[in-house]
């Protein structure tokens, strides 16, 4: 079965044929870098990462590109309302280039934790200001873009079709009739878009170029077509993003690239769809702010995280809450035993090798899963399939090992480490001098008895009452650390 992509262009499942035989350019939207990534913003990453990883389990040449925006991004998504990056700069009382270092290294830390693959490159916005201006002052040349009231914006009206991805009218677009879209006056149509603002926009702005119309900046559609044709030329195999990036962003970068190229740009486009709360769409700015760290401080392993987002379709809104998460935990936990069982079957086994014939059988269930629009929720039943094959322990450990190089769920590692804590344990309590209970120091038995009190509130999932007691060490100077092996305990400094 050959891979079959959906294509938002076409809204259909095609059959994925690159411009390069044996060759896959990517192009992923890179985040903004003005505060953490919500888990919302992860499952997005995580899924490009899922279809990276297959291409290459499938013998393709995979280069992806990914840009940072330090630059450039309006809170609106639009031409309005405040830089974003200027704004996390004043919530952090530090310049626009330090808080863009910070959490561009926060993002690839959470990435790490996920198991996310970082892409071949990755480019900030603020290191292509030429290659910026170049496509813009083409575009003015050829008659797409026109500079109204020191600003220079893309017109619309120039392209037999603006509306790639959705039906939208002008009208759509009146004030008041979508969110976060204000009047513009410079603009001929409601649907033309800033290339560039000059230093009529946003006197207060940190970063700023000279250019061939002023002192100014990007606009944020134009980064990601810059630096996707820098780095990999002039047609893309698959642009990725949110779902809430097709319009206008995605949008708006077809149009200015096509007109720029004079000929189509990229032949797929896959988005990812929401991870909702029980309230809505997560974002940054309602609700609790769920980021990686905080599922860690909760006790939650990142990859039950990874995990809980496979058995879900990509292009399936996802609701989050902890109920759903602790049921993915659990069932994280249990497929981590189930393999470090396997570990300990296949060592005592003695078929060492896999039986090629069987292996295959097993394989073709996931791929077939993952060629069927990258359907990780048949992937993982496909593992679970494996798992419970009646062939041999090493067919089946074999089978775990080629699939997990795609699902990237740690499974072999974190069984691994199963296998050697238990070992631990059945060496410590065999030990004569072993120890059980709280300590006899009444100072350290009070913060033992603290901390498996609060180990039983995250049991019974009363999480208020853990969080309390996490905080009331704290104001005594004792931290909680989290591990796989349990809490452990230190003195601030």
């Amino acid at each position: 079965m050959p891979l079959n992509l959906y294509n938002s262009l076409s809204h259909k499942k095609e059959v994925f044929v690159p411009n390069e035989p044996g060759k896959v350019k990517i192009y992923t939207c890179g985040p903004t870098v003005y505060h953490y990534a919500h888990i919302g913003n992860l499952r997005t990453y995580m899924m490009e990462d899922i279809l990276d990883r297959y291409l290459r389990y499938t013998g393709y040449d995979v280069d992806r590109v990914m840009n940072i925006t330090d630059v450039g991004h309006l809170t609106s998504d639009g031409d309005t309302g405040e830089d974003k990056m200027l704004k996390g700069a004043k919530r952090e009382h530090k310049s626009v280039m330090e808080i863009a270092a910070f959490f561009t290294d926060a993002f690839f830390a959470d990435c790490k934790k996920l198991n996310i693959r970082i892409p071949e490159t990755v480019q900030p916005a603020t290191g292509c200001i030429d290659d910026f201006i170049r496509v813009i002052s083409a575009l003015l040349e050829k008659g797409y873009a026109y500079e109204a009231g020191g600003n220079i914006y893309f017109d619309t009206s120039k392209l037999d079709k603006y509306y790639v991805f959705h039906g939208f009218t002008e009208e759509d677009l009146e004030v008041g009739v979508r969110d976060g879209v204000e009047a513009d006056e410079n603009k001929r149509s409601k649907a033309d878009f800033v290339l560039w603002f000059t230093k009529s926009k946003f006197e207060d702005q940190e970063l700023k170029w000279e250019s061939p119309w002023g002192l100014g900046y990007p606009g944020w559609h134009i980064e990601c077509s810059c630096i996707a044709m820098k780095y990999l030329g002039e047609r893309l195999d698959i642009h990725c993003g949110g779902i809430d990036n097709a319009f206008p962003h995605h949008t708006n970068e077809i149009a200015q690239s096509e007109a720029f190229l004079g000929h189509g740009w990229c032949n797929w486009w896959m988005h990812v769809h929401h991870l909702n709360t029980a309230s809505g769409k997560m974002s940054k700015s309602s609700g609790e702010f769920l980021t990686v760290s905080l599922l860690e401080s909760k006790g939650y392993d990142p990859l039950a995280y990874r995990f809980f987002c496979l058995q879900s379709h990509y292009r399936k809104n996802l609701v989050f809450c902890y109920d759903n998460l602790d049921n993915a935990s659990a069932s994280y936990r249990k497929l981590v035993s189930r393999v470090a069982s396997l570990i300990r079957e296949a060592e005592t086994s003695a078929d060492k090798e896999p039986d090629t014939e069987a292996l295959a059988a097993l394989k073709k269930r996931f791929t077939d899963a993952l060629d069927n629009d990258l359907n990780t929720s048949l992937a993982v039943t496909a593992l679970y399939d494996a798992l419970k094959s009646p062939v041999s322990p090493a067919t089946r450990l074999a089978a775990v090992r080629d699939f997990d190089t795609v699902l990237m769920l740690g499974l072999e590692e974190k069984a691994a480490a199963q296998i050697a804590d238990e070992a631990e344990k059945e060496k410590a309590a065999a030990a004569p001098e072993a120890v059980q209970g709280f300590s006899d120091d009444p100072e350290i038995r009070s913060i033992e008895e603290r901390i498996a009190a609060r180990a039983a509130a995250k049991k019974a999932k009363n999480w208020a009452e853990a969080d309390r007691i996490r905080a009331e060490l704290l104001a005594e100077g004792i931290v909680l650390t989290d591990t796989p092996a349990g809490t452990v305990w230190s003195r601030r400094d």
